[in-house]
């Protein structure tokens, strides 16, 4: 038996990357899937963003585990279209238990990056786009009666700052922080609005993962061209990067009966970067 058998879980950013990872790991525990992604470029990102085959693989590895699953191409950023993909969803496997505001970006690197296009972009992304995938899956939620679980990723960087040094300061970085931060307002509220009505909310808050967001040519020379923004993000554990499973074997914990009473909390799974 799975941790997470009879569940169905709505992950938003679900390609690649950390989302693909929660997909597969919340699969191998027993959960049926409701995946979306962009799956087209954000002008920007300096780095390259999903595609609509990395949204495949991803479908095809949950159902490789026989496990089932539905997966959309939908903006995080347009409420209506979420919206549509928790309908499509919930149309096929009649309730929702977990939601994984997992959607995120790096709009820190490259010139854009100083443009003001790449604040709006990690607001409306990382803030706008994790309070409409909690609005969109909370009334099936609320209507199932029994409880459920939130977890939002936030960032090492929504509870510190000690990478944001002056020489990597553009709009991209500056709304990246703010929207991470952002997160952390939104977790508390809806664990403390709907905690009555059994539904536990937390953030998750990683050091670096080896994920396309930092493992590309652009992030690479961002760090050469600013040492002081790679010497203050050094990990306490002996190792630079944490593995996207890492992340999501804290998120089952969270989502299972194991976490059953953990809510309102910021979970830091960091290496001890914090700390350091």
């Amino acid at each position: 038996m799975g941790k997470l058998d009879g569940k169905v879980a709505f992950i938003s950013g679900a390609a690649r990357g950390q989302g693909r990872s929660h997909a597969v790991r919340l699969a191998e525990e027993g959960a049926d899937i409701i995946a979306f992604d962009y799956c087209q470029q954000i002008e920007s990102v300096a780095y390259p963003l999903s595609t609509p085959e990395d949204l495949e693989e991803t479908v095809r590895l949950v159902e490789k585990l026989d496990r089932r699953i539905v997966a959309r191409k939908a903006d995080v950023r347009d409420f209506a279209a979420v919206q549509a993909v928790v309908e499509a969803g919930v149309a096929e496997f009649g309730r929702l238990d977990i939601v994984l505001a997992n959607a995120g970006i790096m709009p820190m690197l490259g010139e854009k990056a100083h443009e003001m296009q790449a604040w709006h972009d990690t607001i409306d992304v990382m803030l706008s786009g994790v309070f409409f995938t909690i609005e969109a899956a909370l009334p099936t939620i609320l209507a199932g009666g029994r409880g459920g679980s939130i977890v939002i990723t936030s960032s090492s960087a929504g509870l510190s700052v000690g990478g944001m040094k002056k020489s990597a300061k553009s709009n991209g970085s500056w709304g990246y922080v703010a929207a991470k931060h952002g997160v952390v307002g939104l977790m508390r509220a809806y664990a403390v609005g709907f905690g009555p009505d059994n539904i536990r909310c937390n953030s998750i808050h990683p050091t670096g993962v080896a994920t396309p967001m930092i493992m590309n040519d652009e992030f690479a020379k961002f760090q050469e061209e600013h040492p002081d923004f790679g010497d203050a993000m050094q990990n306490m554990l002996p190792v630079e990067v944490v593995e996207p499973v890492d992340i999501s074997n804290a998120i089952v914990y969270l989502c299972s009966d194991d976490g059953r009473y953990v809510t309102g909390v910021t979970l830091p799974v960091d290496a001890g970067l914090i700390v350091g």
